[in-house]
C-alpha cells in the first residue's frame, strides 16, 4: 500500500491522478501513524507556505514521525522542503532530513520569481556543458542528464551533500536530494509528463 500524508496540503488530486496514470492501485490518503508506518512507500505533496505546512504536520502530530520512517519516502514541493533543516518562508524549522537551507530566489531581470515552467536536471558537480549522460540516482533510472520537469516555486533547497539532480534559475539549487530512504523533489513529477511517470515509477520500485 502506497500512503500519501493527507495535513491538508493541497496537491493532493494531481497526485493521486499521477498515481492511477503509473498503474499504482493500492494507495490511501492518510494521516493515520499506523498505516503510514506499515505502508510500502510514502508521498508527502505540498504546495502553499512553509511555515503553514509545517505547522499543520505538527498539529498533525506528523512532524517528528516522518523522519522516523524506515520505507522508501518522496516529498514533492513544498513537501521536499520541509524535509530541509529550515526554511526562510516564515522562518520555518523543518525536519531536517536533508541538510538544506531553503532560500528564496532573487528576482532579476532575466529571471522571475516564481520559477515557473519547465527546466533541465544534471549531476551535481557538472556544469550545465559538462553534462555526462545517465542520472546516477536510482529516482532517475533510465533518465539522462538535460532531462525537462516541471516547476512551480518560489523558495529552494540549497545545494548539499545529499543532493541528487541540480536545476538553475538564476542560480544552482538542489532539485532532488535522497538520504538514505529519503528522496525529494522540488519539482512536480506528477505534472512532469512522461519524465515525471517514470521518476514515480522508480520510487515504487524502491
Amino acid at each position: 500500500m502506497i500512503a500519501i500524508v493527507d495535513y491538508d496540503a493541497g496537491n493532493i488530486r494531481s497526485v493521486l491522478n499521477a498515481l492511477g496514470r503509473v498503474g499504482a492501485s493500492d494507495f490511501v490518503l492518510t494521516a493515520d501513524r499506523e498505516q503510514l508506518r506499515n505502508a510500502s512507500h510514502v508521498i508527502l505533496p505540498g504546495v502553499g507556505e512553509a511555515s503553514c505546512a509545517m505547522q499543520a504536520l505538527r498539529e498533525a502530530g506528523l512532524a517528528d514521525f516522518i523522519p522516523t520512517l524506515g520505507q522508501p519516502v518522496l516529498g514533492i514541493c513544498v513537501g521536499a522542503q520541509l524535509m530541509c533543516a529550515g526554511s526562510e518562508e516564515g522562518d520555518t524549522r523543518c525536519m531536517g532530513i536533508f541538510p538544506a537551507e531553503v532560500r528564496r530566489f532573487r528576482e532579476t531581470p532575466s529571471e522571475k520569481v516564481p520559477h515557473m515552467g519547465w527546466n533541465s536536471l544534471r549531476e551535481p558537480g557538472l556544469s550545465s556543458r559538462a553534462q555526462s549522460g545517465d542520472l546516477s540516482s536510482p529516482l532517475f533510472a533510465c533518465l539522462k542528464e538535460g532531462e525537462y520537469v516541471y516547476f512551480v516555486h518560489s523558495y529552494y533547497p540549497e545545494l548539499c551533500a545529499d543532493t541528487i539532480a541540480v536545476a538553475n534559475h538564476g542560480i544552482d539549487f538542489s532539485a532532488a536530494l535522497s538520504h538514505n530512504n529519503f528522496y525529494a523533489c522540488q519539482f512536480h513529477p506528477e505534472k512532469s509528463g512522461a519524465v515525471g511517470e517514470r521518476i514515480l515509477k522508480n520510487f515504487l520500485a524502491l
